[in-house]
């Protein structure tokens, strides 16, 4: 089986296209009300995001909960080029018998604007095609360690996220400008639960995963982060999958 964390579509795509391929179920962690039996599984895997060249909280969370079976295990950690040290950290975690990243289209749109379309749908193609590989060696079972670290990968992987989980993951800067009609749908999907409706407004508690659903699933694109995110693209994964990738 394979549990995921998602937060714009990436993971849980990624996820489900590998159960896909491996003959696998994929759990998002999020929506699961109890844990299934794992005892008896013959491989375990996880699929999640980098937050600041780490794993985010609720997935190391929810793995340290986890039984530790004889069973072959991997990681995907999705990212938008490099991982640092977010899988050796994870092992740490929950030990891992194979660790790989997977380049996926940049929804960070805090720090920069995210990819356009020339950019999104070639990163699928090949994320198709690493899946595929991937697949095949976790059919095998074999262990591989194929993550792209990156440059000052233990810096990344150590202060900035430090700094990421304990500063960044303010919601102050949150807010809705009028454009938003009190939909709802941030507060129904978001994965922290931080998310109420007041007078017809989304307001933010004190601290959330910084996934970003908010504003990049937000339909009136009326939620923004601060000055920075004003302007810029917003991305979901369902505006590029085929029918038969839709989930």
């Amino acid at each position: 089986m394979i549990f995921y964390f998602s937060g714009t579509g990436n993971s849980a795509w990624a996820a489900r296209q590998l159960a896909k391929l491996t003959g696998d179920t994929a759990y998002d962690i999020t929506s699961l009300n109890e844990r299934p039996d794992i005892d008896n599984a013959k491989q375990i895997g996880f699929v999640f995001p980098v937050y600041a060249w780490g794993a985010p909280e609720i997935m190391a969370e929810f793995a340290k909960k986890l039984p530790q079976p004889q069973a072959f295990t991997f990681g995907v950690c999705t990212c938008g080029a490099d991982a640092g040290l977010a899988m050796k950290q994870f092992s740490k975690v929950y030990p891992l018998s194979s660790s790989y990243s997977l380049v996926m289209p940049n929804n960070y749109i805090i720090g920069s604007d995210t990819d356009n379309e020339d950019e999104i749908l070639p990163k699928l193609t090949a994320a198709r095609s690493e899946l595929e590989r991937i697949s095949g060696e976790i059919r095998r079972q074999n262990w591989v360690y194929r993550v792209h670290e990156g440059g000052l990968a233990g810096v990344k992987s150590h202060l900035v996220n430090f700094g990421f989980n304990r500063f960044a993951r303010s919601t102050k800067p949150f807010f809705a400008e009028d454009s938003c009609n009190g939909c709802g749908l941030c507060m129904r999907s978001c994965p922290a639960h931080a998310i109420t409706l007041q007078d017809g407004k989304p307001v933010w508690a004190v601290q959330c995963y910084q996934c970003l659903r908010c504003i990049n699933h937000c339909p009136q694109q009326a939620i923004q982060y601060g000055k920075s995110t004003a302007g810029r693209r917003r991305y979901t994964i369902h505006s590029y999958l085929p029918q038969d990738e839709q989930f």
